[in-house]
């Protein structure tokens, strides 16, 4: 056994800090890794990091590629390349749900080997919502799917997935230490995550269709919903009781349950005002709400109605030029932590929230004092303009179409013929995958495919601060010893386990952690271990690595563990156990699956 010294103990200390920091997230992840740079510098005597090898993450080239691949994405999606494919695939599946299921995984598989899978999800999440509320499918039956089969096709190339590169440029670290490792190929591992694509697809048309839920969603309910709701308006008269109330106070004292929608107040309008206006005499008020409702407010003194009743049923008579489309907040986004009235959403995005989906629960009324977390699920009226506009914001994921006017159709070719150069560059070893992908996103500069702006903005600031910060932790990890001893730990059960079975266990406690933090902290935190239990073991290094890259892209299981399955939680209507029912079963099939086809193909 290692011995344990101060620096392995401080080391686990701050990794145990972190990982409650990444699972509760009382703070966003980004910043949790900035702390973690600090601490890890601060205690440098202990930790055995320098500040030179704290801040290395963000000059790390798996965090330069990633950045890179993020504004290729952009690019690609810049082109409309996805609103034609639309077209094409609601023309061949109908209201097949079994045709939109095979289109879905069929499209999102091979593209999330081409750009990267978070991107892939990002960009497809509209056409599959849209594809889904147009046919009458429930969306929860294509959604979860869709995360699924990215994580699966992201392992058929070195760039699907950042954990692939992540992986690739730890295991060229360690190769000073472990000579069999060397940084990935572009098609290094394709043959086996071949066979994990077609596998975990053929459990997704059958036991996961099967498993996966039927869930309304917002945008369904409201287009589908039973009980009558209004849009109704009131005038405060001089005598009312609720003048020089707040909003809010009015609402706790009427003891009503509606959305204030719109306030005018001497020819000045408000949308989704907030509640803590003061109410004056004269305010007009527009307010949605059900029958029930609109008896309450009927009782109250001090206000007329004008007109009665306008319009009835009225959530499909929206305001001319108006419409209906769904946003979800990503996990990075500004609007974390704030409400609908903090961040000031109408007035910033000039549109107003119909609803709110949080796991399991729909929410109508009072939606301004709703403290906005990753993975909500909006649904908002507004303009096209204004839905033009958050298509291109990275706070959010639009799940609703997009017109295609906005795109660079022209520049399709451009882009296509660009990300394909960087895939055979790198592929055939003329340069370095880093080398080439900045290379591509110098291209699409130049020709215009895609402006700086768009690029700034295109990239996840959040997941680049992750890496850069999670990155010296494993460093102080092998430095202090930390490895050894965790890796002892798991040899250990080597005295009643065969290896392959070894190498079972470190797929399994790698996609279990994955499944509580993010897939890159697992990436950093597994792969010196398992090089020192195969080590110890005197097994094929190599084969130990890719098990815990496997397994860090294959988080079935929960929500937070990999960003795909965050965006499609609102707009799926899901809730947690969803996951651990649809992805609990292919977690265990991948991991036999994978432990299996490492040792045909690599050996132990």
């Amino acid at each position: 056994m290692p011995e344990v010294t101060v620096g392995t103990l401080v080391v686990f200390i701050i990794i145990f800090i972190a990982l409650i920091l990444f699972v509760t997230e009382p703070v966003s992840v980004d910043v949790t890794a900035l702390g973690i740079v600090v601490t890890l510098i601060m205690l440098g005597p202990w930790t055995g990091i320098s500040p030179r090898d704290g801040v290395s993450g963000f000059a790390n080239p798996a965090t330069i590629t990633i950045l890179a691949m993020m504004i290729l994405s952009e690019g690609v999606r810049r082109t409309g390349i996805i609103q034609r494919l639309e077209e094409i695939v609601t023309s061949y599946t109908g209201d097949n749900v079994h045709k939109q299921l095979g289109a879905t995984i069929g499209i999102v598989g091979p593209l999330s080997g081409i750009i990267n899978n978070t991107a892939a999800v990002a960009i497809l999440l509209p056409m599959v919502s849209d594809l889904a509320h147009e046919n009458g499918t429930s969306p929860s039956k294509l959604l979860l799917p869709l995360s699924y089969a990215s994580m699966a096709g992201g392992m058929l190339t070195l760039i699907g997935t950042s954990t692939n590169l992540l992986a690739s440029t730890i295991a060229s670290q360690l190769s000073t230490d472990y000579p069999s490792l060397h940084a990935f190929s572009m098609f290094e591992f394709t043959q086996l995550g071949l066979i994990v694509f077609l596998v975990g697809a053929v459990y997704l048309l059958t036991i996961g269709y099967w498993l996966a839920p039927s869930h309304v969603t917002p945008r369904s309910k409201f287009e589908t919903t039973d009980k009558e709701e209004f849009l109704t308006e009131v005038v405060i008269g001089g005598e009312s009781p609720l003048i020089d109330m707040t909003i809010q106070e009015a609402l706790q004292q009427v003891e009503f349950e509606g959305n204030v929608t719109q306030l005018v107040r001497k020819n000045k309008y408000y949308r989704e005002p907030r509640l803590s206006m003061t109410i004056q005499s004269g305010d007009t008020f527009t307010i949605r709400l059900t029958e029930d409702a609109l008896r309450t407010l009927h009782d109250v003194k001090g206000i007329e109605f004008v007109p009665e009743v306008t319009p009835p049923g009225g959530l499909d008579a929206l305001a001319p030029g108006q419409t209906l489309v769904e946003i979800v907040i990503t996990a990075g986004s500004d609007l974390v932590s704030e409400t609908i009235e903090t961040s000031r959403f109408q007035e910033q995005y000039q549109a107003g929230v119909l609803a709110i989906r949080r796991g399991g629960k729909i929410a109508y009324e009072r939606l301004s004092e709703h403290r906005i977390r990753p993975g909500d699920m909006l649904l908002i009226e507004s303009d096209s303009d204004t839905i033009d506009r958050l298509a291109d914001d990275p706070n959010v994921v639009v799940a609703g179409e997009v017109e295609l006017q906005q795109f660079r159709s022209s520049k399709l070719p451009l882009a296509v013929g660009i990300i394909l150069s960087v895939i055979t560059l790198a592929a055939v070893g003329i340069i370095p995958i880093m080398v080439s992908a900045l290379g591509g996103v110098v291209m699409m500069f130049v020709t215009n495919v895609i402006k700086s702006s768009e690029a700034y903005d295109a990239v996840q600031w959040d997941v680049i601060f992750l890496l850069a910060g999670v990155i010296p932790l494993g460093k102080a990890l092998s430095e202090t010893g930390g490895a050894d001893l965790l890796g002892t730990l798991v040899v250990s059960t080597a005295e009643f386990l065969p290896t392959i079975a070894v190498l079972g266990v470190i797929y399994l406690s790698t996609a279990v952690v994955t499944n509580l933090i993010s897939n890159q902290a697992s990436v950093v935190l597994f792969i010196p271990v398992a090089a020192d239990v195969a080590a110890q073991l005197n097994a094929n290094v190599f084969a130990f690595i890719l098990a815990v890259t496997f397994a860090a892209s294959t988080a079935f299981m929960s929500p937070v563990g990999y960003q795909t399955n965050l965006f499609v939680y609102g707009p799926g209507g899901y809730e947690f156990s969803d996951y651990a029912r649809v992805g609990g079963p292919l977690q265990v099939i991948l991991a036999i699956v994978t432990t299996l086809g490492i040792a045909t193909f690599w050996g132990l």
